[in-house]
């Protein structure tokens, strides 16, 4: 598992979203629309994923 990883697209704005998602966001690595970053796939990034995961698209690599 520790060599998977995920890649995570920011697909909605997060305007309207609450301060405490648009930390995650930020705490995610993403910046703006469209932006993907790629990180391994863990509990605690999935964790993140799951309380943001209406403003985001997620693959599996």
């Amino acid at each position: 598992m520790a060599d998977k990883k995920v890649r995570i697209t920011l697909v909605k704005s997060t305007i309207g979203a609450s301060p405490n998602q648009r930390k995650v966001v930020e705490g995610l690595g993403l910046r703006k629309l469209q932006h993907a970053v790629e990180l391994p796939d863990n509990p605690q990034v999935r964790g993140a994923i799951e309380k943001i995961k209406h403003l985001l698209n997620v693959e599996e690599l």
